[in-house]
């Protein structure tokens, strides 16, 4: 009986590694996805019925939507936005109160993940103490002298299973790159080091 109990407790726990990774990530792809739709569909505003004259609501339309701006944004801002009026809308932007400290934050962020160039590329790991102790982090700033800070480097090091972390400024010798891609890095960190494991780590 106790090897049936067992063996029944084993196929569960089984189960569960691999029932509640997939159903968590399709939960929050929905979660996300749903409450884009229902805020930014416009459907039941746009068209009504003829008959039941009622709203007529289209799923999926608020995501089609979002689709449609961000594409057209970057086909404007490619082919017809010149650098000088981008230089002066950012500078109109960056005067705003409150807007500006969102407006700025975000897109550092967001070219941080996705622009020319991406601040979390680059992992490392860097020596904590004289005892030995590493953590793996991001090179994200590689010279801070007009912080007056020569010879050393920003690195963001994000805390596991969350999406906070920390800014450190060390020694540019206590750093030493890692042979593994921003992803995987970020995966092993955030992860708490069950995920993301690479064949190799650090570069000779």
């Amino acid at each position: 009986m106790n090897r049936v109990f067992r063996a029944l407790l084993n196929y569960f726990v089984k189960g569960i590694l691999v029932v509640v990774p997939i159903g968590a990530a399709i939960f929050l792809i929905y979660w996300i996805m749903a409450t884009l739709d229902s805020s930014l569909n416009l459907s039941d505003v746009l068209w009504v019925d003829p008959k039941t004259r009622k709203p007529i609501y289209i799923p999926g339309l608020g995501i089609l939507t979002v689709l449609f701006i961000i594409l057209l944004a970057g086909i404007i801002v490619t082919n017809f936005v010149t650098d000088p009026i981008k230089q002066w809308a950012g500078r109109w932007l960056n005067r705003l109160p409150l807007f500006n400290f969102l407006y700025s934050s975000i897109k550092d962020l967001t070219e941080a993940f996705v622009g020319d160039e991406k601040k979390f590329s680059e992992p490392v790991l860097v020596e904590i103490n004289e005892t030995g102790l590493k953590q793996i982090g991001f090179l994200t700033q590689k010279d801070l002298t007009v912080l007056n800070l020569p010879g050393e480097v920003a690195v963001y090091f994000p805390y596991s299973y969350s999406f906070a972390g920390q800014l450190c400024v060390v020694r540019r010798e206590k750093v030493k790159p890692l042979s593994m891609s921003g992803p995987d890095a970020m995966k092993f960190v955030v992860s708490g080091g069950v995920s993301g494991m690479p064949h190799r780590f650090v570069k000779e």
